[in-house]
């Protein structure tokens, strides 16, 4: 080992996740690590260019999640674009108007994510590779990772999966579920008409303009197909395929556009995905598996409320067995907590990664105070915290209609 490291909190995967979950515990005043393989924060959000912090309410002027989920929301705007619609209270079932959601510029909120961690005096670790994880008597109790510095050990009390693929549970041996994902692609590109209508209406974020293949295993975009492949986020060789198979079809949709006699210094891709943009790789087989008909299902270890994106009045509630893997030691958070299907549809979103990333952190700071590990913790005193954070876990803790 070319170095060792020691921490409370090693917090692994830099998405919305991590980062709630780094937050949390740092603030907390534990020693914190967050270990990120990129070379930015924010995950698919900013280097899969995911750039739609969708609702954290129900649709109908309910707010559903708070915390550091509602902190991060406004944060995506700090730098850039961005504007919640100022009617989404007073949508209705007869009058549906707005979410309490977000559209923001990848960029700008990494440089907004870069000052919130560090100033919270997170130890970030950019550009660092897990390897392995350094599990003793089934508990883990650290990472091997490698970077420029070379092969090192970090090593800490609870280790917080949050790398969306569960790479850390899947190298302590943790069973797993796993789907495949259809081809998906979202490039930004310039285009001289947007950049006239920007300076027609006098306002910039026309200039922020996506092209997107394929989208959610939908086919959209009527001119390209995005060919339903099974592709598999968890096998190297099917990555590289998949990224190379969307951007073919986007050097294809370009060609198409010359053949119309669109100008290529008229239209043309700006930025491209700094990872592969996969929805669902591995969820961990945990304590117990969200599945599809739960919405609206109460359940007593409930941790997190999850509004539905794609329909209004759809409400999960997520229990804490959900975050809990096989190995001790280990919490989840995010899109490879254990929930499948259509459940997963609704889990893997930025609010609720987010969410169940504040969860972790406060989990993992609750477990180093009781000397104890996540598993083992009472639920009695996680909700007694959320509770002081005002951050509801029942449907029943929801403000009535009539008080939105």
């Amino acid at each position: 080992m070319n170095f060792t490291k020691h921490y409370d909190v090693i917090v692994a995967g830099a998405g919305m996740a991590g980062i709630a979950a780094a937050l949390e515990t740092a603030r907390s005043g534990l020693r914190t690590a967050l270990v990120e393989k990129t070379v930015f924060p924010g995950g698919l959000a900013t280097s899969g260019l995911v750039y739609f912090y969708l609702p954290i309410c129900d649709g109908y002027g309910r707010q559903v999640n708070f915390g550091i989920a509602e902190e991060l929301l406004h944060v995506s705007y700090q730098c850039g674009p961005g504007e919640v619609p100022a009617n989404w209270r007073q949508s209705t079932f007869e009058k549906p108007l707005g979410r309490y959601r977000v559209d923001f510029s990848p960029a700008a909120f990494i440089l907004a994510l870069d000052y919130l961690l560090t100033e919270a005096n997170v130890d970030i670790w950019y550009d660092t590779l897990i390897c392995q994880t350094i599990v003793e008597s089934n508990r883990a109790v650290g990472l091997e990772v490698e970077n420029k510095s070379g092969r090192g050990g970090l090593r800490a009390s609870i280790i917080i999966d949050a790398t969306g693929d569960g790479d850390v549970c899947f190298r302590a041996g943790c069973p797993f579920d796993e789907e495949t994902n259809k081809t998906t692609l979202w490039a930004m590109q310039a285009s001289l008409e947007r950049a006239r209508e920007a300076v027609a209406k006098n306002d910039g974020t026309r200039l922020m303009y996506f092209h997107q293949i394929g989208s959610e295993g939908k086919e959209i975009q009527g001119d390209i197909k995005s060919k339903t492949y099974p592709w598999k986020g968890t096998d190297g060789r099917s990555v590289s395929n998949f990224l190379l198979k969307g951007r073919s079809l986007l050097r294809e949709h370009y060609e198409k556009m010359r053949g119309k006699g669109q100008r290529r210094q008229d239209l043309f891709p700006v930025t491209l995905p700094a990872m592969a943009q996969f929805r669902t790789t591995r969820a961990i087989r945990g304590r117990f598996t969200l599945m599809a008909g739960m919405a609206g299902q109460r359940f007593e270890d409930s941790i997190a409320l999850a509004a539905d994106w794609r329909k209004r009045g759809s409400v999960w509630e997520i229990p804490y067995g959900c975050l809990i893997p096989s190995v001790t030691g280990l919490i989840t958070a995010g899109r490879c907590i254990s929930s499948v299907g259509d459940a997963w549809e609704v889990t893997r979103s930025i609010p609720i990664a987010a969410h169940t990333g504040q969860v972790a952190g406060i989990s993992a700071r609750l477990s180093i105070a009781q000397n104890r590990t996540p598993d083992t913790l009472p639920i009695t005193d996680l909700h007694a915290e959320l509770r002081q954070k005002q951050m509801p876990y029942h449907l029943a803790d929801l403000a009535p209609q009539d008080e939105k």
